[in-house]
């Protein structure tokens, strides 16, 4: 199947054929003919597999065959009045009434999408796309909504901010995607995403794009959706067969840093992401790294939007050869030139891990993916392999080697514990409830990173 066989817009054709896109992906084979049909859709499909074409294509497809002069309800271009009685002569703005709304988790995410919309639709005068999200001056999110865009792509929390100012009016909205819902849900814009949704009228075209469509995302998928198609493609995605894994053991936070500088000196290596669990964690091993001699560049949530766009220029210029990134942060980073991703902290989820090591192996390439797993986090390697379905290599670098092995998986014990009056009863396990996953013996020499094994998450896009 080719984009013309699927019936797109002429105007749409030329641009994919110029962007030097042949054929749709799996997921936009079965996603975009049920969308310009006007189907809602609830499709779990990984990053990478293509799906910001899948849903932003038909939207387009729609716009295109629309005449605009056919809504008179839609003004062509918002009127401003000065404010009365400020001094500053601030403009005031009628509300933004866009046709489509795309909600991210991320920034970088966000503005992925609009680049991506900006592509397909080049040959569409009339068809504009901005986005709204945290970090950005507010002066110049006012000037972008006073375009009208037809398209809206936003983070929740900022959208929210101007939603309650009375700067957006969904009236007109036709078409509404949710952008890797999972992860939305994760950093807790349930509510936000709620709020949004109540707004918009219930005629809208939903399109639902997850990780996975199980559990709370499901749930939430079916009350937004009416009829939805459910559509799977994320198998092959999960496997990522053209992606070498391996892990490396460590004995403390020392062997690990060592064993990261000697790794991340290979040859072989174009650039490199280097994934932590916390902010301050990238920060350390960024600054760690320059010391050593090595390129590398921190990216975390706390960082300010300008200097997280500055940070990713560079890395798609190839002027930062490591960038060091908690989960947040590298969410939405597409960069085919990532030939190596390292864990240097393990991933509390094992979906995580699967976003993490799809940043590499882009674009038909290989890549390779590394971890450094403490002794102790065995448990979470076996949780990993039981959903990617694969196992992963131990590997061993000379001079570097770890001088203890990994503890065997014991049988959990059945009935009660034969504790004795005469024994040491300093071993006996705590009846507090512990978080399913993390190892009963905390990271000892975690340092900084210790956070990996409380379970806690830090996130910093709202």
């Amino acid at each position: 199947m080719t984009f013309a066989e699927i019936g797109l817009h002429p105007a749409i054709l030329k641009a994919l054929t110029d962007s030097g896109y042949s054929a749709p992906t799996s997921v936009q084979k079965e996603a975009i003919p049920a969308a310009l049909e006007g189907r809602d859709l609830m499709v779990s499909s990984q990053t990478g597999s293509g799906k910001t074409a899948a849903f932003m294509l038909p939207a387009l497809h729609r716009f295109a065959s629309q005449e605009r002069a056919a809504d008179p309800a839609r003004p062509a271009s918002p009127e401003r009045r000065p404010a009365r009685g400020r001094s500053n002569d601030r403009q005031r703005f009628q509300p933004a009434q866009p046709r489509m709304l795309v909600l991210t988790p991320t920034r970088e995410l966000a503005l992925q999408v609009t680049a991506a919309t900006d592509k397909y639709g080049r040959q569409l005068p009339n068809v504009h796309a901005v986005a709204i999200l945290g970090g950005m001056p507010y002066p110049k999110q006012m000037e972008l909504l006073g375009r009208n865009p037809e398209i809206l792509v936003a983070t929740p929390g900022r959208l929210i901010d101007h939603m309650s100012s009375g700067k957006i009016d969904f009236s007109q909205l036709q078409v509404l995607v949710l952008d890797e819902a999972d992860r939305m849900l994760d950093m807790g814009f349930i509510e936000d995403i709620e709020r949004i949704v109540a707004a918009t009228p219930g005629s809208r075209q939903t399109m639902l794009f997850s990780a996975t469509l199980d559990g709370t995302v499901g749930e939430m998928a079916k009350r937004m959706t009416r009829n939805a198609l459910q559509i799977r493609v994320d198998e092959a995605s999960t496997r990522h067969d053209n992606i070498e894994q391996r892990m490396h053991f460590v004995d403390d936070l020392s062997h690990k840093n060592r064993l990261l500088d000697h790794l991340l000196r290979d040859s072989s290596i174009d650039q490199a992401l280097v994934f932590t669990a916390t902010k301050r964690d990238a920060d350390t091993v960024s600054d760690r790294l320059n010391l050593a001699g090595l390129n590398a560049a921190a990216l975390h949530g706390d960082m300010h939007q300008g200097a997280r766009n500055r940070t990713l220029t560079a890395m798609r210029r190839g002027q930062v050869r490591i960038l060091v990134a908690t989960d947040v942060a590298a969410r939405g980073i597409d960069v085919p030139t990532i030939t190596h991703v390292f864990n240097y902290d393990l991933p509390k989820f094992a979906e995580d891990y699967v976003h993490r090591i799809g940043r590499t192996g882009r674009a038909g390439r290989n890549g390779l993916a590394i971890s450094l797993v403490h002794h102790a986090e065995h448990f979470n390697v076996k949780k990993i392999e039981r959903f990617t379905k694969q196992l992963i290599p131990v590997a061993v670098v000379v001079g570097h080697e770890p001088t203890r092995r990994p503890a065997p998986a014991k049988p959990r014990p059945t009935g009660k514990p034969a504790w004795k009056g005469g024994e040491n009863r300093s071993h006996k396990p705590s009846s507090a409830p512990r978080r399913e996953g993390l190892p009963r013996t905390p990271y000892r020499d975690a340092g900084a990173h210790g956070a990996a094994n409380t379970g806690r998450r830090t996130y910093g896009d709202r």
